[in-house]
């Protein structure tokens, strides 16, 4: 979740920070202009002042023509800036440099019509830095309330190009500082208002796992987060509680029958020395009788498995494996199967010996059940990047789709195994006892027959 939405804030606050960007841009820009215009138009003035007493188009020396030519020469010198004063039929009062002529169309043109008419020129288009543009500034020089002449100054915008570039760099370096503090705070952010989810995930991890008792603390993140784990928590205890009662109904009922069926049998086995040897109800009832047994012992092995904490620890799976299957090997050649261990010899995984062997011994245990004689029940040991399995392929009669579906399911059986001896909670058990400690279960036909059955422990400690 913290992928998802950590790039949600990081997008939202960088949409905000442009948003104030562009507009502090484009008036950074505007103000730098501004401010060459404004510089400009008090040169026009001043210039503009100095022509104003000259004698109109007078021939000869005019000492307050060449004191005009003086200043334009000087200014032009100086700034780089060409200017001029040009009468209303754009002849020269006095120009800088000498070889300037004044724009017969663009924006200097414009702006000495609109000085004729006895305005200044108002503010040239915006010069972008990268556009090689040039700011004109007009203003009239009037004598006797009439426009005579117009100064016009057409500038270059190198440096105001280059002032308005570094302020653009400091907005940058700005929006890069704030940014990098935005990200810091989401990060902070989604850390504080996802750690109770990422508890919650855990915790709700470790009950599914079989580890009832993990809870989490309702210490951090949102008002609304820690009131969920607080109903987290309840909601754990009370099915702790439920299936504490469920268990120990089980323990206790599978306990508690155990001995009004003893007594039963007994009973039975006093009424079969009154009956003729061989009778067939007799050994009927002592079968049936025999099976519930050995279904109540299931039924208490199951509750204690569920119940019982995994002793993990680092243990060489393949060496186990391959103790297991020795032991069965005596009932396979009774049975004339053949029974074959093969893989990796030596791999290690975390695991509870005691619960993964007895594991092992209901899965091979079955696996003969099932096989015919002259068949194979191949054991394998593989390991993987996150975990280590035990394959155990029999050659037996397989399982359908939809019987492989339920298979595992506490008292089930297929129907074409009624007739097998079994209670049915075998696989349950085996269940059971792996999901304490992190492992599991899981079926697959084999081709062209028979079941695969899959045991898979973690590599690496579940609860570290």
């Amino acid at each position: 979740m913290r992928t998802r939405l950590l790039p949600l804030l990081i997008v939202l606050m960088a949409s905000v920070l442009l948003a104030l960007g562009f507009p502090l841009a484009v008036s950074v820009a505007a103000a730098e202009q501004q401010r060459v215009v404004i510089d400009r138009i008090d040169d026009t003035a001043r210039f503009a002042a100095l022509a104003q007493f000259i004698t109109e188009r007078t021939r000869g020396y005019d000492e307050r023509r060449r004191t005009l030519q003086t200043e334009l020469e000087t200014y032009n010198s100086v700034y780089g800036i060409r200017a001029g004063v040009f009468y209303r039929d754009d002849s020269a009062m006095a120009k800088a440099p000498d070889t300037w002529r004044l724009p017969v169309e663009g924006e200097g043109r414009a702006a000495f019509k609109e000085a004729l008419l006895g305005r200044r020129s108002h503010d040239p288009p915006q010069v972008w830095p990268w556009q090689d543009g040039r700011v004109v500034v007009a203003s009239p020089v009037v004598r006797d309330g009439d426009v005579i002449a117009v100064v016009v100054i057409d500038s270059p915008t190198g440096q105001m190009r280059g002032d308005t570039i570094r302020g653009w760099l400091l907005i940058a370096a700005g929006e890069a500082v704030a940014m990098l503090v935005a990200v810091g705070a989401a990060i902070r952010l989604t850390g504080w208002v996802l750690l109770p989810v990422k508890t919650l995930d855990a915790a709700a991890h470790d009950i599914a796992s079989g580890r009832m008792r993990s809870r989490v603390a309702a210490s951090g993140g949102p008002p609304e987060l820690r009131r969920l784990a607080r109903s987290f928590n309840e909601m754990a205890d009370n099915v702790e509680d439920v299936l504490e009662q469920q268990r120990a109904f089980v323990a206790d009922a599978s306990h508690q029958l155990r001995n009004p069926l003893a007594a039963l049998l007994l009973r039975i086995e006093l009424l079969a020395l009154e009956l003729p040897e061989g009778n067939e109800e007799i050994a009927s009832v002592r079968t049936e009788g025999r099976r519930l047994g050995q279904v109540l012992d299931d039924l208490l092995d199951l509750a204690l498995a569920e119940h019982a904490e995994s002793d993990l620890r680092l243990t060489d799976i393949g060496a186990l494996t391959a103790e297991r299957v020795a032991s069965w090997r005596p009932v396979a050649e009774e049975k004339g199967v053949r029974l074959r261990a093969e893989g990796t010899p030596a791999v290690t995984a975390w695991a509870d010996p005691i619960a993964l062997s007895s594991a092992l011994d209901a899965i091979i245990d079955n696996a003969l059940k099932f096989t015919p004689a002259d068949e194979e029940v191949r054991v394998t040991v593989a390991s993987g990047s996150q975990d280590v399995t035990v394959v155990v392929a029999d050659g037996g009669p397989g399982l359908t789709d939809q019987e492989l579906e339920r298979v595992g399911d506490r008292f089930w059986r297929s129907s074409q195994h009624q007739n097998i001896q079994g209670s049915g909670l075998g696989l349950s058990i085996s269940q059971a006892l792996l999901a304490a400690g992190g492992g599991s279960l899981s079926y697959a036909r084999k081709e062209p027959y028979g079941l695969s059955v899959t045991v898979s422990v973690p590599r690496h400690d579940p609860k570290g």
